[in-house]
C-alpha cells in the first residue's frame, strides 16, 4: 500500500450510507476485480474494485465483502472474506491482510477465509429476501471480458434461482457522486502531487525534447510522492493535441509548437484529472495565445456555472454557447452559423472545433459513476474541460480543472496550478 492509512471511519460511513437505500431483508454481496492478465503467464497489477474499496478499504485480490443489515445474528450483519496466505503465497507474492489488520483498515469485526464463504452464503441466502449484485452499469462501458463479477452473478442465480435480484449499481452511483470530506481530501492530495508534476514538467519542457520524456518527467514526480498515473496520460506536441485519445507519446516538441497536457495523479485510489496547454518554447504567439485565453475565459465561466440545481445538459450547452461566440471572434464561425437552429445536437457549427463533453463526475473512477440526468449537488466533483481544436493551425487549446460544488459555490480543487498565459510564461522561464 504507497498511500498512507485511511481512517476506517470513512468506510464504516459509507456502508452506514448505503444501509437505509436497502430493502428490508437484503443481502449485498460486492467482489474484488480480478487480476488482468496480459501474455504467455503475465499479469498487470491489481485495480482494486471501487465499489468494495468504497465499502471497505480493501484493495487485495478475491476478496469479498457481504452485508446483510437485518441478519439475526449481529456477527453475519458484516463479513469480509480474505484469501488465506501461506508460506508458500509469502515468497512468491508477498504480505497478505490478516484478520486483525483487516479488521483495523475496514472497520469490519467478522473477518473470514474464503474457503469458509460457502457455508456463510448458503446460510445468509436461505434468510435473505432480497439480494443486491454487483455490475459496471457505466453507460460509456465496453462490457467485452466477463469480471469475475459477472460470474459469481451468473452461478449465484443459477444456485439460488427464487431470490429476488436487484442492481446495487444504481444504489452505488447515488452515494459516490456526493463525495464526504474525507474523500475531498484524498481527491486534493491527488491534485496536489498532479500539481508537483505539472510544475517539473513546465520547466523540463523545450525544443527537441520527446513526448516520452514529458512523460517519464510526470511518472518521477508522482511516484516518489506515493501516486500513480491515473489514467494514460496524453502528452500531445503540435497537431497530435487534436487527437482527443492521443496516448502514443512518442514525437519531439517542435519549436513554435503548443504542447497539450492532459495528465492527472492518482493517490489512494482517488483520481485528479488536469489538462493544460503550454508553449514548447515558453512564450506564446500572438495567434495562440488568442485561443488560449478565448478558452480560458469559457472555463471560468463554466466552472461559475456548476451551481446545485443545475443539470448536466444544460451546462453543456451554455459550454458550448460560449465557445460559438469565441470562435465568431477568433475568424473560426460567422453569427449567422452559430445562430442557426438544428434538430440534431451533434451538427451544430461549433462541434467542428469542441466536439465533446465539457466536464464529469470525478472521484474513485476517473470518468465516475453518477446519473447525469440528476441536477448537480452540494458535494459532487466535476471535471471542467472546454477546448478548441484547430487541426489546419496545426494546434488545440484544452484547459481542465477538478471543482467541488458546494452550496456556498464552486471551490477550484487546482486553483494553486497556474493556468493564465502569464503564470505559464512565467513558471516555464523559471
Amino acid at each position: 500500500m504507497r498511500h498512507a492509512p485511511i481512517d476506517p471511519a470513512l468506510f464504516i460511513e459509507n456502508r452506514a450510507r448505503l444501509r437505509p437505500l436497502l430493502r428490508p431483508g437484503s443481502l449485498v454481496v460486492v467482489n474484488a476485480n480480478d487480476i488482468p492478465p496480459t501474455n504467455s503467464d503475465g499479469t498487470t497489477r491489481l485495480i482494486p474494485n471501487s465499489d468494495l474499496f468504497y465499502l471497505s478499504g480493501v484493495e487485495q485480490e478475491e476478496s469479498v465483502l457481504m452485508l446483510f443489515p437485518d441478519a439475526e445474528d449481529e456477527r453475519m450483519r458484516e463479513i469480509l472474506f480474505l484469501r488465506e496466505t501461506s508460506e508458500l503465497i509469502a515468497i512468491w507474492e508477498g504480505h497478505k491482510l490478516t484478520r486483525d489488520e483487516a479488521r483495523a483498515r475496514t472497520g469490519i469485526l467478522n473477518i473470514q477465509w474464503l474457503t469458509e464463504m460457502p457455508r456463510t452464503l448458503h446460510r445468509l441466502m436461505c434468510e435473505a429476501s432480497h439480494v443486491y449484485l454487483n455490475a459496471n452499469e457505466h453507460k460509456r462501458a465496453e462490457i467485452v471480458v466477463q469480471s469475475r463479477e459477472s460470474r459469481f452473478v451468473h452461478a449465484l442465480i443459477q444456485q439460488y434461482p427464487l431470490h429476488s435480484y436487484h442492481r446495487l449499481a444504481r444504489l452505488m452511483h447515488r452515494l459516490r457522486l456526493v463525495k464526504s470530506p474525507t474523500e475531498i481530501s484524498l481527491l486534493s492530495e491527488a491534485c496536489a502531487i498532479t500539481r508537483a508534476g505539472f510544475e517539473r514538467v513546465a520547466r523540463f519542457v523545450q525544443p527537441g525534447v520527446n513526448e516520452m520524456e514529458i512523460e517519464a518527467e510526470f511518472a518521477h514526480e508522482f511516484i516518489r510522492r506515493r501516486g500513480s498515473f491515473a489514467y494514460n496520460p496524453i502528452i500531445a506536441s503540435g497537431a497530435n493535441a487534436c487527437v482527443l485519445h492521443y496516448i502514443d507519446n512518442d514525437q519531439p516538441c517542435r519549436d513554435g509548437d503548443l504542447l497539450l497536457l492532459d495528465v492527472g495523479a492518482q493517490y489512494a485510489n482517488y483520481n485528479a484529472d488536469l489538462t493544460r496547454t503550454i508553449p514548447v518554447n515558453g512564450l506564446f504567439t500572438p495567434r495562440q495565445r488568442q485561443v488560449y485565453d478565448a478558452v480560458l475565459r469559457v472555463l471560468r465561466a463554466s466552472v461559475a456555472g456548476l451551481t446545485p440545481g443545475k443539470k448536466w445538459r444544460q451546462w453543456q450547452e451554455e459550454a458550448e454557447e460560449h465557445i460559438a461566440r469565441e470562435c465568431v471572434d477568433l475568424g473560426l464561425l460567422t453569427q449567422a452559423e452559430i445562430s442557426v437552429t438544428v434538430e440534431d445536437p451533434a451538427r451544430k457549427a461549433v462541434k467542428r472545433y469542441f466536439m465533446h463533453g465539457n466536464g464529469h463526475p470525478l472521484g474513485l473512477d476517473v470518468h465516475d459513476v453518477g446519473d447525469l440526468s440528476e441536477p448537480f449537488a452540494p458535494g459532487w466533483v466535476m471535471t471542467v474541460e472546454p477546448a478548441i481544436y484547430l487541426p489546419k493551425e496545426n494546434m488545440a487549446v484544452r484547459l481542465e480543472n477538478d471543482v467541488l460544488i458546494t452550496a456556498q459555490g464552486v471551490v477550484d480543487l487546482m486553483a494553486d496550478i497556474p493556468i493564465e498565459a502569464d503564470a505559464i510564461e512565467e513558471l516555464m522561464r523559471s
